[in-house]
């Protein structure tokens, strides 16, 4: 662990000029501002910076906005992105008033969540490993007014545009207009056929190496399922607070090396019509004292520990949407029938169920259960948070869940399927079920009441309200005429 003053010599040592305080904001937008060198000291990483918090999305009102950062000396990085040397802190948010860290810090909630696991004597160590999905687009534009709205998605990549004449690419230098020259992913064929299909093979290795300098351990790379550019690099796993830190690298990493090659990305769960859309599937298993504690002699060479904190998963999955799967574009992926998993159940290998078991490896060290229904849209420190706490519920209830579903879930009848709970399908019911369904969520005071109270309060006014207020162009198209 490095001590202040190791931080400060570090960045000495590598030329720095400025510090970059980067910290998450209550609904998952990583926000940052910069100061000199020399205005970092070691009375810094104690005392903290101030800065004005009203305007944070879900923080303060403004008659109690002084916040301060506290840069944590274990995430000292230097930025692959500025142009003049810059020593990036990930910081940890307190009140000025109290001393004591903000409740709604979305990192703070991480570290208490990591704390009550220890406190429970279960395990010492949660660790989580996302599988985060993306698009990689040449250009996107989008507007909505009173009397107008329209998304428009320009992809060279994408199997829409086998008509066009000429296609518009970035050579590295510029935009050029040449030659269609083919070659685009067919509709759910982009898993994973090689060059020149794969056109983006080596952006995606450009993102890899970035990744590899910020201390990222990257597994594979390679496109994904749908056309346009779908794309899926993951990382080593890691703790829990440790792993939504690096997540918040891949985010940062990915857009900004797509923008300097010409190109941007979105983590939007869905953002075409008639693909696959994005998922963010979460490996997740309990150690301790350096042992694995999912590994056993019961289904699929698990433990009965780990089958309770499936069953935790499962019973809690419809609460847990509202901050695994937070966005009303979430649900346009959580669609019974088509490719993401709403079915709640588990299996070893069938990708159709809510929970699967990999079954890649025989070694103890490999057990773990992947929940395979939240999306990239999440602000990882709270949907890791969510989950562990779900799956805890489990073990010290001891929640069965259930028997296996070892067949094609989206092959099954409705009969077949009438006993099965589901995802729910909307924003505005998963915000439901959790205010239904939190107290899970409250134990070891990792979320608060106020927490819970303030999220489902912002994702009301802030996004469920905007989207149901308004007509959509698909409506016009089905009832201008009637």
């Amino acid at each position: 662990m490095p001590k202040p003053k190791d931080v400060i010599g570090y960045a000495a040592d590598k030329k720095c000029v400025m510090v970059d305080l980067k910290f998450m904001d209550f609904l998952g937008l990583w926000q940052h501002f910069s100061i000199p060198l020399a205005e970092l000291t070691e009375g810094v990483f104690e005392e903290g910076l101030g800065f004005d918090g009203s305007s944070i999305r879900g923080w303060q009102a403004i008659h109690a906005s002084d916040m301060m950062v506290v840069p944590d000396a274990d995430t000292a990085i230097v930025d692959p992105f500025m142009k003049d040397p810059t020593l990036s802190l990930i910081c940890n948010i307190v009140d000025p008033i109290t001393r004591e860290p903000y409740s709604r810090d979305p990192r703070f909630i991480a570290q208490k969540a990591e704390k009550y696991l220890r406190g429970t004597g279960v395990g010492d160590v949660a660790y989580f490993g996302p599988e985060a999905e993306f698009f990689i687009f040449d250009g996107i534009s989008y507007d909505a007014g009173v009397n107008h709205g329209h998304y428009r998605i320009e992809s060279n990549e994408g199997q829409w545009n086998t008509g066009k004449s000429t296609e518009v690419a970035f050579d590295g230098k510029e935009t050029v207009t040449r030659p269609n020259l083919g070659y685009k992913p067919r509709y759910k064929e982009g898993y994973f056929p090689v060059g020149p299909i794969d056109s983006q093979q080596d952006l995606r290795t450009e993102m890899c190496r970035v990744m590899e300098q910020v201390g990222i351990q990257v597994e594979r790379q390679h496109h994904e399922v749908a056309t346009a550019g779908q794309a899926e690099i993951d990382i080593r796993f890691d703790s829990l607070t440790r792993c939504a830190d690096k997540l918040l690298w891949f985010k940062y990493i990915v857009k900004n090396v797509a923008l300097r090659n010409g190109k941007t990305v979105t983590f939007m769960p869905k953002p075409l019509f008639g693909d696959n859309g994005s998922g963010m599937h979460t490996h997740q298993s309990i150690w301790k004292a350096g042992k694995p504690l999912f590994a056993g002699d019961k289904y699929a060479g698990m433990s009965e520990m780990a089958l309770y904190y499936m069953g935790g998963i499962l019973k809690h999955a419809r609460a847990l949407a509202a901050i695994c799967n937070p966005t009303t574009n979430s649900y346009k992926r959580l669609v019974p029938g088509f490719e993401a998993p709403v079915n709640l159940a588990y299996s070893s290998r069938n990708r159709s169920a809510a929970i699967r078991i990999p079954m890649y490896s025989p070694s103890p060290k490999a057990k773990r259960m992947e929940f395979r229904s939240p999306d990239p849209s999440c602000n990882p420190y709270l949907a890791f948070s969510a989950m562990l706490m779900a799956g805890l519920d489990g073990i010290e209830k001891r929640i069965d869940p259930g028997q296996p579903l070892d067949k094609d879930i989206y092959a099954l009848s409705p009969e077949e399927l009438r006993d099965v709970p589901k995802m729910p399908g909307s924003l505005e019911e998963a915000l439901g079920e959790l205010r239904k369904d939190h107290e899970f969520l409250l134990r070891g005071d990792v979320f608060t009441s106020d927490v819970i109270e303030a999220w489902i309060d912002n994702k009301i006014e802030r996004e469920l309200n905007p989207v149901r207020l308004r007509p959509s162009p698909i409506e016009f198209a089905l009832y201008f005429d009637i």
